[in-house]
């Protein structure tokens, strides 16, 4: 009555093919940024746009 499966029924890959992806070695970046530089970058331009809104948005919108 139950429907039986055949155990050849099921997709073998080879062993480190199963859908995994490296991109890593494709292409090299010309512009290497640390971690660290890029969250300092980021926190300048945040305290930047916080000044320029606080002191020049008044002149501006008045």
């Amino acid at each position: 009555m139950g429907m039986k499966m055949a155990k050849d029924s099921r997709i073998r890959l080879p062993s480190g093919m199963g859908g995994i992806t490296r991109y890593f070695d494709e292409t090299k970046s010309k512009i290497e940024i640390k971690p660290g530089t890029a969250i300092a970058f980021i926190i300048a331009i945040a305290i930047l746009m916080i000044l320029l809104h606080v002191f020049i948005g008044p002149m501006i919108f008045s």
